[in-house]
């Protein structure tokens, strides 16, 4: 149910405080779930924070608490994040199904699913690439042609995904959804932090209030070490190879004719 929901926001981003309120009115359609407590957490200082829970009871939930800074959080059942969510202030409509997990109701929830949405569409295109594929492969198409017809396909789709991602993240420079799908996309594309000219661009065209985040202002920081080390320890094999190529070529050569 919840595998189409990757781990969007590894961290929560916060921005200034509000001191209003939310509210989270629930609505769940499958009979399994009830009896079980959904959760929303935040983290705060590198630990998990609950911020409010609530037990599935006939499909309905609520959760409400105060609003002390807008950030992206993580809605939990059984122990597993399976979707995103901004608490801010306002009653947001968090709806449970077989197929979606949905919330909306206010402005930064409703421009965050619009974005799941999309990559969700963009996912199942590429899947549907990959069944056309094989029924290609199965009416007597030669495989390597229909493989090459996949590639470009979601070639497309690929650059269809970042310009969108470009486009969503430059949209929110200064709200919390920029600095999320930034670390989002860095996340899932690098075991460890890196900079592409593509993001490096994203970050240097960004207003002040995004660079100096300090979760970006901390990958950007990351990335360029790794970027650093990675480039000299390129030069020390390129220069241990030189040194290699200059030796004596008869290096078993005793001397005797």
């Amino acid at each position: 149910m919840f595998k189409r929901y990757m781990v969007l926001f590894i961290a929560s981003i916060l921005l200034a405080s509000c001191g209003k309120s939310f509210k989270i009115n629930g609505t769940s359609s499958i009979p399994t779930l009830d009896g079980k407590t959904v959760y929303i957490k935040m983290s705060k200082n590198d630990q998990m924070i609950t911020i409010d829970s609530a037990q599935i009871v006939h499909g309905e939930f609520v959760m409400k608490g105060s609003v002390d800074s807008v950030g992206v959080a993580s809605i939990y059942i059984d122990g597993e994040s399976v979707a995103p969510i901004a608490i801010e202030s306002g009653t947001m409509k968090l709806t449970i199904s077989q197929s979606d997990i949905n919330v909306k109701g206010t402005k930064l929830n409703d421009k965050l699913y619009e974005f799941v949405a999309k990559k969700n569409s963009i996912d199942d295109r590429a899947q549907d690439n990959q069944r056309l594929e094989s029924q290609r492969i199965l009416e007597g198409v030669d495989p390597q042609q229909a493989q090459e017809q996949m590639d470009e396909a979601n070639a497309k789709l690929g650059d269809e995904m970042k310009g969108y991602l470009k486009s969503f993240i430059r949209q929110n420079y200064d709200n919390v959804l920029g600095p999320s799908v930034f670390l989002m996309v860095c996340s899932s594309t690098f075991q460890f932090p890196m900079l592409t000219p593509e993001l490096q661009e994203l970050v240097d065209q960004a207003p002040d209030k995004f660079r100096n985040n300090p979760l970006i202002q901390e990958y950007v920081s990351n990335a360029k070490d790794n970027i650093q080390n990675m480039q000299e320890r390129q030069m020390e094999g390129q220069s241990a190879g030189n040194k290699n190529s200059g030796s004596p070529a008869n290096d078993n050569n005793d001397g005797s004719n």
